[in-house]
């Protein structure tokens, strides 16, 4: 049986066309060691294929052959090697394609489906090498314009297609990203409850993936981001090699990937377990927004509104702290406060942590609908230096991000179940434990 995402692109392709998703290769690390595989997104949500080298071929139109896939043949001398391959035969009885063949055949027989139709739907730009064989099957087939046969005319991207598919999570799609936000919460918890004055940054970050790989994950979503003092304000920091020190805020933004589904979760909070005046006030700013944002959550409302709403709050609370000058509106409107927030107040969730999607339909910034999941991260961050800025304030840099889902009435915190009241978190780092191995 074809896989049903297969089922449901070719319902939407225009008539006359074929769509063509290569995987992903194995990539070089150094000499003659590899980068860990990863499936290519679009690949793996249509096919389930999680193998590199393979092509997957939708001809909804062809008399016989409308779902192909080219393969790895089944070697046993490089089984040995690499693990056993789904081969030809697996192709079609697990993966239910109609026809499959070895990889090695794609140059002579892509030509074929290609043949005599109108419109193809590929996205260039991914991989140069396989556009060019793309390219060359396009140009064999006008080679052949006299014996009354015709190429593609029309290119279209499926991401027009796909991408609006990805975006909208069904059960299956929110089964898998809700196991990803509860191994997600799991690290982060452990890293509170670990977390003391002397320990280095990669040492937290061990901790989180850790309990990520055991509790399930494949590993992590995104590099981890384990930042401590002055690392806190620099937004994608993750070299994590500093020490953390007492009276430090430590900023983790970390997400395990299960199922190729991402979660993105950010927790910030004391080395030491006690929030100073100056950092618990910017924590409860940021919180602030971030709650605030979270209650706007229904279908029908305007992405691009949520972020004015953490504008809005976190405006309001810099102005609270004699951070920013002017009313409200006047920080809104001279955009003053992104001396301190500087970035958008989320993304979209899924497959990729910075899941795909347009943020604008027809020149409008797009209405939530429910199966929508995205990130809601306001964040206020204070570096040593800053101008106008008490001293208190210096090396404060707080992001709290959560994972919501759209429902029918409403929202559903994916991670909910992580600390991100002060004395939640107070209370939880009190609860030091030994990692169990």
């Amino acid at each position: 049986m074809k896989p049903e995402r297969v089922v449901e692109f070719m319902e939407k392709m225009e008539p006359n066309s074929v769509a063509i998703f290569a995987s992903a290769h194995d990539i070089k690390r150094n000499h003659d060691t590899d980068f860990e595989f990863r499936q290519d997104t679009d690949f793996y949500y249509l096919t389930r294929l999680n193998e590199p080298d393979c092509v997957a071929v939708l001809a909804p139109t062809h008399p016989e052959h409308k779902y192909i896939l080219f393969v790895r043949p089944r070697i046993r001398e490089e089984e040995i090697w690499t693990g056993v391959r789904t081969g030809v035969e697996g192709a079609i009885a697990r993966h239910g394609a109609d026809a499959a063949y070895e990889i090695g055949k794609l140059s002579e027989l892509l030509p074929k489906y290609l043949q005599d139709v109108e419109k193809l739907y590929y996205r260039f730009g991914n991989d140069e090498h396989f556009d060019h064989r793309i390219i060359s099957s396009i140009k064999h087939i006008r080679e052949k314009v006299r014996g009354g046969v015709y190429a593609p005319t029309v290119i279209i991207d499926p991401g027009t297609v796909l991408h609006e598919m990805r975006l909208r999570k069904n059960e299956d799609d929110l089964k898998s990203l809700r196991r990803a936000a509860a191994i997600s919460a799991e690290g982060h918890i452990a890293a509170m409850k670990h977390c003391e004055p002397g320990m280095y940054e990669y040492e937290l970050e061990a901790i989180v993936e850790y309990v990520f790989r055991k509790s399930g994950a494949a590993g992590v979503g995104y590099p981890s981001i384990v930042g401590s003092g002055f690392n806190t304000t620099i937004l994608h920091y993750n070299t994590n090699n500093d020490r953390i020190k007492d009276g430090d805020l430590v900023l983790i933004d970390a997400g395990a990937e299960y199922n190729l589904f991402s979660g993105d979760i950010t927790r910030t909070f004391p080395a030491n377990g006690k929030f100073t005046r100056a950092q618990q006030a910017i924590y409860e700013a940021v919180l602030n927004a971030n709650k605030e944002v979270i209650k706007m959550v229904k279908p029908g409302e305007s992405f691009m509104k949520l972020h004015e709403k953490a504008v809005e709050v976190v405006s309001e609370e810099l102005l609270k702290l004699g951070l920013v000058a002017g009313s409200r509106d006047e920080v809104v409107e001279k955009e003053s406060y992104k001396k301190f927030f500087m970035h958008r107040t989320g993304h979209w969730l899924g497959m990729d942590v910075h899941d795909v999607g347009r943020y604008k339909t027809q020149d409008d910034w797009r209405k939530l609908e429910p199966g929508m999941v995205f990130t809601v991260e306001p964040g206020i961050y204070i570096a040593a230096g800053t101008e106008g800025v008490p001293e208190e304030y210096f090396n404060i840099g707080v992001r709290v991000e959560d994972d919501v889902l759209v429902t029918e009435d409403g929202f559903e915190v994916l991670t909910s179940m992580t600390p991100k009241e002060v004395r939640d978190i107070e209370a939880t780092m009190k609860e030091s434990v030994m990692i169990a191995v």
